[in-house]
């Protein structure tokens, strides 16, 4: 009986002391290991109840069920394991949250990068069609956030036609659609022309995403585009020389 009670006593101390480790770590409450031996040392969290972050508590997030979770990961991982250790070191990207229901005031989002902590969360619920590719959108912010000397807004803008115009922030704009353009005109998705950072974010996770010769076909046909493309592959390349889309 006495060894029963003190395996009881250890399950219910070691449970918080997790919590609370993460906690230390990251600063989201609620959360569970999911994974941590990962080959790119990538380490994977998830709600195990709803969280609220922020000083204004304005981020909200829920636990996904164990069935989504377990599907979703495999996707993540598979997707984020393209990244090598030494890449995600120099992004400033160590932790991975995994919950559902994503959002920031009350506007559903796909992530939130917090390169500060380290960390993405990523909503496992977002939209089937565009899941896999805004992964890699939401990396990109986070090198943005990272690296912001590297991307220079008004050399991206000059890209553009003389006569467009960005919104003055990714919210306050109508242009929201994620599917990718049949016909591009200098832009992959109507999302793209938000803001600068957006398209950029946009550009570079259709490099990602897409197969090098429907790139290079893009490359061919939209000259705006091209010199987007060639941007990012330079400034990812000022980051970390080795990296290959």
């Amino acid at each position: 009986m006495n060894l029963i009670r003190a395996i009881l006593l250890l399950i219910i101390f070691i449970t918080p002391l997790k919590a609370n480790t993460i906690y230390n770590l990251i600063k989201i409450p609620n959360l569970e290991i999911y994974e941590i031996n990962t080959k790119n040392k990538l380490k994977y969290f998830y709600a195990v109840r709803p969280f609220r972050l922020g000083t204004q508590k304005n981020i909200v997030c829920s636990n996904p069920n164990k069935k989504d979770l377990d599907a979703k990961y495999k996707i993540i991982h598979k997707n984020l394991n393209r990244y090598s250790y030494d890449y995600l070191k120099k992004i400033n990207l160590k932790y991975i949250v995994m919950c559902k229901n994503l959002s920031i005031s009350e506007l559903y989002t796909a992530g939130i990068p917090d390169n500060v902590m380290k960390t993405l969360i990523l909503d496992i619920e977002f939209n089937e069609d565009y899941f896999e590719r805004v992964i890699h959108h939401e990396v990109f912010h986070v090198i943005h956030l990272q690296h912001k000397e590297v991307f220079n807004e008004e050399e991206w803008i000059k890209f553009n036609n003389s006569k467009f115009r960005y919104a003055e922030c990714s919210t306050c704009t109508k242009n929201i659609s994620l599917e990718k353009y049949k016909i591009t005109n200098g832009f992959f998705t109507e999302y793209s022309k938000s803001t600068a950072s957006e398209d950029m974010a946009e550009v570079y996770s259709h490099m990602i995403f897409l197969k090098k010769k429907e790139i290079n076909q893009i490359r061919k046909s939209d000259p705006i585009l091209n010199n987007k493309i060639s941007y990012i592959e330079n400034k990812i390349k000022e980051i970390d020389n080795s990296f290959t889309f």
